[in-house]
């Protein structure tokens, strides 16, 4: 069941929250602010349902935001170094705003604008038309972000975009992840990621073209608390290149809570996913529990293309052309640690 009220306006346009509700009661709430997830509720053990994702309860919160919670990333989600890339011999220059890279697609990043909206047989739909030019861009890009909240506690993104000129496209969604649902910080998660491989990068996360062995990053079921260090602000923000290479959908990472049962299966037709830790989330803004979020208090695990990819021959290509289609999927799905997952 989907149903929605006002959130608010930025520039006369109307923003709405959308909640889709299944018959467990388990629900999601999405804005097209940022064609953002503003909260997803699922139960632990106990049966109580908790907020497992990071998130607020008013517009004016994403407006202040400024660490992308929920929303959708794009036109090129992660950095690209020195803010320029090349397309077929044209050089093309973005905004910088990550030291001297672009990031997230810097002020024209789709986490700041508010989508066209429709609902389509239990399904959100929300459309953003972005400009020739927008943000350094090249090329009339539309996008299409489709959300569907199965009786499954599959929370279901689906992208598609199309462009008039030849352009890079990388989208995914910015969610921090906490399974506690009461709070604490993610030290108490075990993670397992399935890959073997990372990308080596500098110490601002540019990637210098080397695909590496995960070696001490590699995650196989590790309690977080055991990797990272909050008092040193050490975590990660990481990229993993799966290992199933296939472009079907597929099971990428893992993701569990032990005192309240809760498990996160996340499967991607991508090839690969950011692993982030949260290291410098903060808002002035209280969260869904009533207290302003802080490092380490989420984590994100945001499946996409790699890093820096249009200036990496080695990598896989991000460009899109007239005449093709953009489509990629990420799949967040809540079970509990005992229970299988769910066949796709």
């Amino acid at each position: 069941m989907i149903t929605f009220t006002n959130f608010g306006h930025v520039n006369h346009k109307e923003v709405l929250l959308f909640q889709l509700k299944n018959s467990s009661g388990a629900m999601v709430e999405l804005t097209n602010y940022g064609a953002a997830i503003v909260s997803v509720k699922v139960p632990g053990t106990d049966g109580e349902m908790a907020h497992v994702v990071a998130g607020f309860n008013n517009l004016q919160a994403y407006l202040d935001d400024k660490c992308y919670i929920g929303s959708t990333i794009g036109r090129f989600a992660n950095r690209i170094a020195n803010s320029t890339f090349s397309l077929e011999g044209k050089q093309y220059l973005l905004e910088t705003n990550d030291n001297a890279n672009s990031n997230h697609g810097g002020s024209s990043g789709y986490n700041y604008q508010v989508f066209d909206y429709r609902m389509e047989h239990e399904r959100v739909l929300f459309t953003l038309n972005s400009p020739d030019g927008d943000g350094g861009y090249q090329g009339n890009l539309e996008l299409t972000v489709c959300y569907e909240w199965t009786a499954e506690n599959q929370l279901k993104i689906n992208y598609l975009a199309t462009t008039d000129q030849l352009t890079i496209a990388n989208f995914t969604n910015h969610a921090y992840f906490n399974l506690s649902g009461e709070g604490d910080d993610i030290t108490g998660h075990r993670l397992s990621i399935y890959a073997d491989k990372v990308l080596e990068t500098d110490n601002e996360y540019i990637p210098n073209g080397e695909i590496i062995a995960a070696g001490k990053k590699a995650l196989s079921g590790d309690k977080l608390g055991d990797k990272i260090s909050i008092n040193d602000g050490m975590g990660f923000n990481d990229y993993y290149i799966l290992g199933n290479v296939s472009k079907n959908i597929k099971l990428a990472a893992v993701l569990d809570h032990e005192a309240s049962g809760r498990r996160l299966n996340v499967f991607t037709t991508y090839p690969g996913l950011m692993f982030y830790t949260g290291d410098y989330l903060n808002s002035t803004a209280p969260g869904h529990l009533s207290k302003p979020y802080k490092p380490f208090d989420g984590l994100c695990l945001e499946c996409q293309f790699y890093p820096d990819a249009p200036n990496h021959s080695g990598f896989p290509s991000t460009a899109l052309k007239p005449g093709e289609q953009y489509k990629e999927e990420i799949i967040y799905e809540f079970t509990l640690i005992h229970e299988p997952t769910i066949n796709l």
